[in-house]
């Protein structure tokens, strides 16, 4: 790959391209994201497009002590920006990298984890990387009315990279019918009153949708999403049109009473943070999340807050959840569907919210991504090598038990060498505290336990396998 190092022109990428950020091309395509029209768009002036892509200047994190993060949504939100200057672990630093599914390619392995290759065209500059990413924030839909990524969940999963929310539960929201089956649950636990989930019906086929529903109904085509794949019918001729459709697209379906509503309600948690939005069409859509309509944030009451807590139990648990639902003008409310992580920011409170969902993330990553114990040259290592080969000498630094005993051991020995009657009251061996003082393990008196010939001997010998085994594993010094 040394043909890769060059510099390229001012019309390709700027810098120097090495060997791991070269990955084969992507063909990018786009889909639907939960990011809100009014997520605040980069500017051109800042480097890299506060992505953590690609920059030209020297990268703000500590390649040494860091741990990178994958945010998979559009370049409509920055989320470099809420975890800038953002440190785990006391000093390690996030190193955020983004980009959505259609950009992603990745392959996973049983021993080294997943490797993740990103090819995006920011501004018309082409920028490729590749990295390990040790947790993911997924704020785009797996599974839309266009795509289907849960080629890449499959990956991330494989690799056993932790998430928010958790890649089990993200696998659980892949069919809609699925969740809602979930949501019958506990609709019967709680009872109709406290859980008021709409009526359904699903159909596997097109052949058994025969019994004709109570109109007007919607129709519900396969994994239905934001708007698409729906459709509202007055008779039983429209009905039967309609499975003559989804006979010729193999998928399930479903049909729920249409409810002229007031509103839909919108009931969000993430975290601990509970918000309620009510949101009204004013385009005369009867989809109130197409086309355009009033938002206003409401207040919470304990009624929303169960909604939320039952769903955020589902699939082992769910770190961010929104529940959907209908006011209707008979004065009644309908559950009609749960979202995850992907669920879309509404509202005046966007900004905010993203802060609680990065303040999440840090708070997953404390717990997940902590560094793995390893020794060093210098110390764990360099230490035991040093006591092995010369005794006692010098210190080390941060001992486990097992080496603290083996330094007892050895200063026992020494003791016996300086004091051949094995008199106890008159050794005095290197670091050690005297009869009635205070070890390194405690604050309660040391004892110092008779020590005769045989003993010494047999600790000699001790010291010298110890001396053989660490020869053997770091070479003859």
């Amino acid at each position: 790959m040394n043909f890769l190092k060059r510099r390229f022109s001012s019309g390709d990428l700027q810098g120097e391209l090495r060997d791991e950020d070269f990955i084969p091309p992507v063909a990018p395509r786009k889909g639907p994201s939960p990011s809100a029209p009014s997520s605040p768009s980069k500017t051109a002036s800042a480097p890299g497009i506060g992505r953590g892509f690609f920059s030209a200047n020297k990268p703000t994190y500590n390649r040494d002590r860091c741990k990178t993060l994958l945010v998979i949504d559009d370049c409509h939100t920055d989320w470099s920006k809420y975890f800038r200057g953002k440190k785990i672990f006391g000093d390690w630093d996030i190193r955020v990298e983004q980009a959505e599914f259609s950009e992603i390619n990745l392959a996973a392995y049983t021993d080294s984890g997943c490797m993740v290759d990103i090819q995006v065209n920011r501004n018309g500059t082409k920028v490729v990387r590749s990295f390990k990413p040790d947790f993911l924030l997924v704020r785009q839909h797996v599974r839309d009315a266009h795509e289907d990524w849960r080629n890449l969940l499959l990956g991330f999963q494989y690799g056993g990279v932790p998430s928010i929310n958790a890649l089990h539960s993200q696998y659980q929201f892949l069919d809609k019918p699925w969740v809602f089956a979930h949501l019958i649950m506990i609709q019967k636990r709680l009872g109709k009153e406290m859980f008021p989930l709409i009526e359904q019906a699903y159909y596997p086929n097109h052949k058994e949708m025969l019994i004709t529903p109570k109109f007007p109904v919607v129709v519900k085509i396969g994994h239905a999403h934001s708007g698409l794949g729906k459709v509202r019918l007055g008779s039983h001729y429209d009905f039967q049109d309609i499975a003559g459709v989804v006979a010729v697209t193999s998928c399930y379906s479903t049909t729920e009473p249409y409810i002229d509503s007031k509103y839909d309600l919108h009931i969000q948690k993430i975290g601990n943070k509970y918000k309620a939005f009510m949101r009204k069409s004013i385009s005369g859509n009867w989809k109130a999340n197409t086309g355009s309509a009033m938002l206003e944030q409401i207040a919470m009451n304990e009624r929303f807050k169960t909604w939320a807590d039952e769903c955020a139990e589902m699939f082992g648990g769910l770190d961010m959840v929104a529940v959907e639902a209908i006011q209707g003008k008979d004065g009644k409310e309908y559950i009609i569907e749960v979202n995850g992580s992907s669920m879309t920011l509404l509202g005046e409170t966007q900004e905010e919210d993203r802060r609680h969902i990065a303040e999440l993330v840090l708070g997953k990553m404390q717990i997940y991504c902590r560094p793995t114990p390893t020794m060093s040259k210098t110390s764990s290592t360099g230490g035991l090598m040093h006591y092995a080969m010369n005794g006692s000498q010098g210190p080390t630094p941060q001992m486990p038990p097992q080496q603290q005993q083996m330094q007892q051991n050895q200063q026992m020995s020494q003791i016996q060498g300086n004091n051949p009657q094995g008199n106890p009251a008159n050794a005095r061996g290197p670091g050690m505290m005297p009869i009635g003082g205070q070890g390194q393990m405690g604050s309660s008196p040391m004892p110092v336990p008779q020590v005769g010939r045989n003993q010494s001997m047999d600790e000699e010998d001790t010291m010298k396998n110890l001396r053989k085994t660490f020869a053997g594993i770091f070479g003859d010094m």
